[in-house]
């Protein structure tokens, strides 16, 4: 199993390139079995998720060809030959639920296995299911396996308890076709809805609002083809403006916006980093001296995201104070504390809740990465750390991120991967 080896080694200076949204290309991706058409999206991320969506979408008869390096996507599912999504490649991960929806609106029928994904709590499927539900879908939990069917979608008004990024896309999906008007209310709110309606706007869909806590969609007979751009990846971006904030210097992050991460900006702002436009970008240094302390809650769009809480986390480690992160939004999601009190770090969690005093200096240890975004946020501490820190189980890492290695490096990092 790989890890990767960081040597701390002062400011970085350079500029970082910032690929297409993972989460919004993971969405994007289902979007082809909802027509016979050619669907292709550019400015993909080459990632281990992007490859099991592929995995998934061949399962069911979808063609799949990864163009230019694997930044263009051309798929078509004008001959799909089943309807099941089998477990052995859902369990991988979540965002597998996401063809529940199409399959549905196309055929009127789908099997598909319980997600899998980062263990970062329950994370349950039933507002995708209520919302299908409320569309007309009959539903049968088995096995482990939802089992889905209906004589023709149609439209309904369905107002989310709670605001569920991954609900709100398979329901705006599977809208698309439904007959008649569906309101989605208390939707969520994130770029990626947003991409998403985009995308299938171009394809023929009927959508207002996204953007909003209410989207209306209006039921078309059919979809077409349509070429894509995918969004940038705010995560992504985020997580690699936290790297110069950490261990000085300047980086530029090309393709980087503000309005993506408004909150985020917000926080960084007042912990005393400078975020600047640029006609390519973002320009990200520390303003003067130690990081303040700040606190932070985690929300659902535009609020401060939950995907960057352990990065956050990490930069706030060193900061010159105490500061209290609450996490709104998934349980069980500081696993990545104790990994950085082994370098040094002063946290405390007591349920939803961490407090950090900041140190000094944080020192390099042999740590364990136990999701996603815990692995970059370890390796974001280790910029920063005296020493050598190895940052295991980066088979993590590899779904969410693209070359580490070489976009850090790039900036004056020491970092290399070992293979395991």
């Amino acid at each position: 199993m790989d890890s990767i080896l960081v040597r701390g080694n002062g400011p970085l200076k350079g500029q970082i390139p910032i690929a297409g949204a993972k989460n919004a290309c993971l969405t994007l991706m289902p979007a082809t079995l909802l027509t016979e058409e050619p669907l292709t999206l550019t400015n993909a991320p080459r990632l281990s998720d992007i490859r099991t969506m592929t995995q998934l979408l061949g399962s069911l008869g979808a063609e799949v060809a990864a163009l230019q390096g694997g930044q263009v996507l051309a798929m078509s599912s004008h001959n799909l030959t089943s309807q099941h999504a089998d477990y052995d490649i859902v369990r991988k991960m979540r965002a597998s639920i996401l063809v529940l929806g199409p399959l549905l609106a196309r055929f009127g029928q789908a099997e598909v296995s319980l997600p899998g994904g980062c263990a970062i709590g329950a994370r349950p499927v039933d507002l995708h299911l209520k919302a299908l539900e409320a569309m007309g879908a009959e539903l049968d939990l088995r096995d482990g396996y939802v089992r889905a069917k209906t004589s023709g979608l149609r439209g309904a008004v369905f107002v989310f308890p709670i605001v569920s990024v991954g609900a709100t896309e398979n329901a705006l999906m599977a809208a698309t076709l439904a007959k008649g008007t569906t309101v989605l209310k208390n939707a969520a709110r994130e770029p990626e809805i947003v991409d998403l309606a985009q995308c299938l706007r171009r394809m023929g869909a009927q959508i207002e609002g996204e953007g909003t806590s209410t989207i209306t969609i209006q039921g078309v007979d059919r979809l077409g083809g349509a070429t894509h751009p995918v969004v940038t990846d705010r995560i992504e971006l985020g997580t690699y403006m936290l790297a110069p904030a950490i261990c000085g210097g300047e980086v530029e992050l090309l393709g980087g916006r503000i309005d993506l991460l408004a909150a985020f900006c917000e926080k960084l702002d007042a912990a005393g980093v400078s975020v600047t436009e640029t006609d390519r970008g973002l320009t990200v240094s520390r303003k003067n001296g130690r990081i303040r302390a700040v606190d932070v809650v985690t929300e659902p769009f535009p609020g401060f995201p939950t995907d960057l809480q352990a990065q956050m986390m990490a930069l706030l480690c060193t900061a010159e104070g105490t500061s209290v992160l609450e996490e709104k939004i998934f349980e069980n999601r500081f696993m990545h504390a104790p990994e950085l009190t082994r370098m040094g770090a002063k946290i405390e969690v007591h349920g939803g809740h961490a407090t950090v005093h900041g140190v000094e200096k944080l020192r390099g240890a042999p740590v364990m990465a136990t999701d996603l975004r815990a692995s970059v946020s370890l390796i974001l501490a280790a910029l920063a750390a005296e020493g050598e820190t190895v940052v295991s189980r980066v088979y993590h890492l590899d779904r969410g991120y693209e070359k580490v290695e070489e976009k850090l490096s790039a900036c004056g990092a020491l970092i290399e991967r070992i293979a395991g």
